[in-house]
Formats: structure tokens, sequence, C-alpha cells
């Protein structure tokens, strides 16, 4: 074989043993962390919390997106608004789950998360079933939960003396229950609880127990108070006839992006909307005739 055909293979055999070098450099120098796969569908881990009002939406709709995104992995977990808000706000978590506006909380620089509204939750004044009272005004609503009203007889109720059971400080239904019933008075003494379904078991077990609940934890074991004859329903919501209710935000640090902001996209789409949000008790943010800033203040839309 001649010299210079030799040189010539040698040549040709470095020139492709760079140009596949190369291309295991470009493959290894991908995030594989990524939030898309090489098919487009998004991939990443995804931890909410806060909200225990909010937690059963987004359990069930985070179930239902990853079945139509098997490599992202969504953990749901509840705490209260407070805990959301505080735990998005160092970035230990991906999503604060909150009742209550960020600017409405203590310690939170606002400016720094974003919201993302995905429905809005009714709360009602609710009771156990032995006291066989279906309204009240609002007056004696706000009397009985600053403990200036202490016994069933005085609203038309049996002679029984009444057991308040409030949320824990920190509780975005909390929050919205007290700036709607109380404006600013001091809530009476009372046992406190950390999430709604605990809420729900201790009046249904306790006579003569009043307390309050999201729409979505009233059940037919306990009874839903009614406010100056306006019953707690959607309709009476979304017209604003029905007072205490609050948006459910899903707070991000800064913009989202990847799988987060695909998963936002799904809960603000057709299929959670008018389907998932309406079958678990909440109300959907498309609905709304009003609006609420973070005042409080309610107006048309």
């Amino acid at each position: 074989m001649k010299k210079k055909t030799i040189i010539s293979l040698v040549l040709g055999f470095a020139a492709l043993m760079l140009v596949l070098t190369g291309c295991g450099n470009s493959d290894s120098g991908k995030d594989s962390s990524s939030s898309k796969s090489s098919s487009g569908e998004a991939s990443g881990k995804i931890t909410a919390v806060g909200s225990t009002a909010l937690q059963p939406l987004v359990e069930k709709a985070a179930a239902n997106f990853q079945k139509e995104n098997s490599k992202v992995n969504i953990t749901v977990q509840g705490g209260g608004s407070g805990t959301g808000l505080s735990q998005v706000q160092d970035k230990s978590v991906t999503i604060g789950n909150s009742d209550i506006f960020a600017e409405e909380k203590d310690g939170i620089d606002s400016k720094k998360l974003v919201d993302h509204k995905v429905a809005v939750v009714g709360m009602a004044p609710v009771i156990n079933k032995d006291v066989n009272v279906k309204n009240l005004t609002m007056d004696q609503v706000k009397q009985i939960f600053t403990g200036k009203i202490t016994n069933w007889k005085d609203v038309g109720g049996k002679d029984e003396e009444i057991t308040v059971v409030n949320r824990a400080e920190g509780s975005g239904t909390r929050a919205t229950f007290e700036a709607a019933v109380l404006k600013g008075e001091k809530a009476v003494k009372s046992q406190e609880q950390d999430s709604n379904g605990t809420v729900q078991k201790i009046v249904e077990s306790t006579p003569g127990a009043i307390s309050y609940l999201a729409f979505s934890y009233i059940n037919n074991k306990i009874q839903a108070v009614s406010i100056d004859d306006v019953k707690p329903t959607d309709e009476n919501v979304e017209s604003g006839k029905w007072k205490i209710w609050s948006y459910e935000h899903m707070y991000t640090n800064g913009k989202a992006d990847g799988a987060t902001a695909k998963f936002l996209d799904y809960m603000n789409s057709k299929d959670v909307q008018d389907s998932l949000v309406k079958d678990m008790g909440y109300i959907s943010i498309h609905n709304m005739k009003v609006q609420k800033d973070s005042k409080g203040t309610v107006s048309s839309k």
C-alpha cells in the first residue's frame, strides 16, 4: 500500500472519531432534569403544599394529569395556607396552595410570588344536626364566634351549650371566615384544628358544636346554616349574595415553567374547570359574576 493511501486512511479515521466524540459530548451536556422528554412530554417533580380546602381538588387533578404525563411526579400535602405561602417563598416547595392572597399573610413578600387562581371555594357555618337550627343572621353568627351567645336556645334552638370549633392560626379558611363575619373582632377562645377534614368529624360527633367548612367538605352528616335566609350554594357565591368565599390560589416563586407551568395550565383547562371543579364541590373561576381583591373589596366583573 502506498504511503499517501495510508496517511489518507489515518486522517479519515481521526476525523470520524472527532465527529463521534462531538456527538457524545452533546448528549452528555443535556440536563437530566429537563422539563420535557425527547417526545415532548412534560417531566419533573412538583410539590404542592398548603390549603386543606384546596387539597382534594389538587390531589384529584394531579392524579388525572399524571395519567397523561407519566414522567411527572406530583406530591400534594396540606398544612394550611400560611404553611404553603411560607414554603413556596422559601423555595422548599414548587407550589404554595392558599385560600388567601399572599398580601394578606404577614411575613410574605408577595412581590416574589406569582398568583394562579384555579377555583373559588364557598365556606359556610356548620353545626351538629342535633341542634336543629337552619338559619342565623350574620350578627348571630358573629356573636356566637365572639362568645357573646353561648346557648342555642338564644337563637331558636334547643337549650344546649354551644361548642365552638375554630381553625388554627395560619388557616386561610379561618382568615376568610373571620374577615367576612367577625369584621375585626376577636374570636372566642376555643379548640382549634388544623384541617377541614378534622373539623368535619368533630362537628359531626359533638352535640352542640358549630364551626365552618369549605363547601367541598359539607356532607349530610352535618347541617350547613343559611345566613339571613340566603342559602350557601354555588349560585349565591357566583352572584355575590353569599358573602363567605375566597379564591383558591396556587402560588409559584417567580414565573412557572416546565412541568409546573403545564400542570397549572391544566388546572385552568376546560376539563378541570367545567367538570372536575364542580364535581368536587368547588366553583369555577370562569363562572364568577363578582370579583374580590386582596383587601376584600367585592365588585362586579
